[in-house]
């Protein structure tokens, strides 16, 4: 018998985002599965407050300052506050009474709302650690915009979330995770972690104060990655929608990046050991400018946006290897996966998510993040040694299995299962992912 799910998500498509992807790819799964599976997510200007996404029901809920539109700078897309807004609160609280979900599984900022909603009720809250952000304001866990940080503490929050979002919003920001810590902690039955890394960091900043913890209240935790679709045996680059983006390529093979051209995913790293290297094959930059982006890109270097995720699965399935050179610690990197899956070997960094993936010298190769020299020696290895490109190419295919709704979905119905049964009382031993493949 199929469970009642809601999902709730800080965006959801037709935003663009690997989280708001992994939102919509785990309902539709879901759906097919059997599940009664909703959607709740923040409404924003021209969308429609109530939808059907192949089956999955989507419902886009109000903001306070949706009452107040001068106060709203983007209404495209507005984004969730790091605490419980009243307005989404009382509305997710009648959804929730209105679909009688047997769970609720929440992601980002948006969860801090869930759990007001849920006061009072004996459904399961299970958030999912795709990011930082339940302990870290500027959810990427850099401090001063250099270092991993070692851990939450008010002082240095309040100063790193002022110098990303500006004073007072980034004290707000900051003030607002760490009290929703202490409200999180009192409501949540379930933590799942995208990476071994991203459960390490929840375990160190958010679970740490076990005082917090309503006692005999013991918080269950899973390690799912995130997922793409089952797609062995396709070839993106022969999809005829994919031609136009196709013909913007180079002819001849390329090195490809894949994000968001931000400092934190190392960017400007990555042009500094593209520079060092002799007679280079052209590099391809696939994501979006912000505001941070290099203000120019020198020769070889092509900049491409708007490309869609079947394109860019084409742009992967063309390229000579990938590099994803990130500054902070990927909490996983889905576009590392995805190359992989289309036989390439791809450059990651470390520490974070992406030694989930990548074995050095097995399935790619590994970097320490922000060392210039060690990136551009790994790209020139993959440039000059044919054999162990194509070999950690086939190996990496074989990875990327292990990422796919095939592996990861099942194991959410286990976790959600499991949560739903122990609901009405607790145990005291935490649920690994070798605990929840025996169940």
């Amino acid at each position: 018998m199929g469970l009642r799910i809601l999902l709730v998500s800080d965006h959801y498509p037709p935003f663009i985002g690997g989280a708001h992807r992994q939102t919509q790819l785990l309902a539709q799964e879901l759906h097919r599965r059997g599940h009664a599976v909703s959607v709740a997510t923040v409404w924003s200007g021209g969308l429609l407050e109530e939808e059907n996404d192949g089956g999955v029901r989507v419902f886009r809920l109000k903001q306070l300052r949706t009452c107040l539109p001068w106060f709203v700078r983007n209404r495209q897309q507005r984004h969730q506050p790091p605490f419980p807004d009243p307005v989404t609160a009382s509305g997710l609280r009648r959804l929730v009474k209105r679909l009688q979900p047997e769970v609720v599984h929440a992601y980002g900022w948006f969860t801090y709302s869930s759990a007001v909603a849920l006061l009072g009720l004996d459904i399961p809250l299970l958030i999912s650690a795709r990011d930082y952000g339940y302990s870290c304001a500027t959810r990427t866990l850099v401090y001063q915009g250099q270092d991993t940080c070692d851990g939450p503490a008010l002082p240095k929050c309040l100063t790193c979330a002022a110098e990303l979002y500006g004073a007072p919003k980034g004290w707000v920001a900051a003030v607002g995770v760490a009290i929703g810590r202490t409200l999180l902690k009192r409501k949540v039955r379930g933590i799942h972690s995208i990476s071994t890394y991203v459960q390490e960091v929840i375990r160190r900043d958010f679970l740490g104060d076990q005082a917090l913890i309503t006692p005999g209240h013991t918080i269950a935790e899973v390690i799912i990655p995130s997922f793409r679709e089952d797609d062995a045996g396709v070839c993106y680059a022969d999809d005829p929608r994919n031609q136009a983006y196709l013909d913007r390529l180079p002819k001849d093979k390329y090195i490809l990046y894949v994000g968001a051209l931000r400092r934190v995913k190392g960017v400007n790293q990555l042009l500094m050991a593209y520079g060092r290297l002799t007679s280079p094959p052209p590099l391809v930059l696939i994501g979006t400018l912000e505001s941070d982006s290099p203000p120019e890109f020198p020769p070889g270097v092509i900049v491409l946006q708007n490309f869609p995720h079947h394109a860019v699965m084409a742009a992967w399935e063309r390229c000579l290897f990938g590099v994803i050179p990130s500054l902070w610690p990927e909490p996983l990197g889905s576009v590392v996966y995805e190359g992989m899956s289309r036989g390439k070997a791809v450059i990651g960094t470390t520490p974070g998510g992406h030694t989930d993936m990548i074995v050095s010298g097995e399935t790619g190769l590994l970097v320490p993040s922000g060392k210039v020299d060690a990136l551009a020696q790994a790209m020139t290895t993959l440039i000059d040694q044919a054999g162990l490109r194509e070999r950690l190419g086939a190996a990496a295919r074989e990875r990327a299995k292990q990422f796919t709704a095939s592996v990861a979905v099942p194991q959410f119905e286990r976790f959600y299962q499991l949560l739903i049964d122990r609901s009405t009382g607790y145990t005291t031993r935490p649920i690994d992912l070798e605990v929840l493949d025996r169940i």
